[in-house]
């Protein structure tokens, strides 16, 4: 592929991390559309007849097994194996706010509503890891991160959960970490309106991204 040094470098961490998300994405399709779970259509059924202790379906353990493995390996990634960027260190912390929302979620049986919105929210932010995205996909990331997350996630557990019930414990606690997850997807956007304003003014000649070191040292 005559890749530069640079791009060969940055090779496995963007193809490791576009096998994950696309598995994760196909996974979460399967769940949300391919079976009887409402969730998408209807975000409040996920607290309908909750209850604290209940069990979690198998299908649903897996999308925490598999999303808590990721986001265990990302931390260790993000500090010493992948190359360091703008913002990596809030890269870290969203590893570690979404990986304690899965495995709180889990260990309190807290619904798996927030397996479901951690691992949603990092799946739909690709670019997190990799070059900046297409100027095609860049409604879409807006629709997935900053439209449908608060919409039907943000929505159904501080809102829908209340109502459903009451006294639902721990509420604060995975409803600070959602909203910590909410900020930081517009800090991304952020880096995307900066990228798409770059090409419109003329101020980059080639595909960079932005949040690299090594692409305002080569000016």
């Amino acid at each position: 592929c005559k890749l530069q040094p640079k791009d060969a470098a940055k090779m496995p961490e963007s193809a490791w991390k576009l096998l994950f998300y696309s598995l994760s994405w196909s996974y979460g399709t399967y769940l949300l559309f391919c079976t009887d779970y409402p969730f998408f259509h209807d975000p409040p059924s996920v607290f309908y007849d909750w209850k604290q202790g209940m069990e979690v379906p198998t299908d649903i353990a897996i999308a925490y097994l598999l999303q808590c493995s990721f986001y265990g390996h990302s931390l260790y990634a993000t500090a010493y194996m992948d190359t360091w960027r703008k913002d990596s260190v809030v890269m870290l912390l969203h590893h570690v706010v979404t990986l304690t929302l899965i495995a709180s979620s889990y260990a309190f049986r807290g619904g798996d509503w927030d397996a479901r919105a951690a691992g949603g929210c990092a799946g739909s932010v690709p670019c997190q890891g990799h070059a900046e995205p297409p100027l095609s996909l860049c409604p879409g990331r807006f629709w997935f991160r900053l439209y449908w997350f608060p919409l039907k996630v943000l929505y159904a557990t501080c809102h829908s959960s209340l109502q459903s019930v009451p006294n639902i414990p721990f509420y604060f606690f995975f409803n600070a970490l959602l909203l910590v997850l909410t900020l930081m997807n517009i800090y991304w956007f952020l880096y995307i309106v900066l990228f798409v304003a770059k090409v419109l003014l003329g101020q980059m000649q080639e595909v960079n991204d932005v949040r690299e070191y090594d692409v305002e040292e080569s000016r």
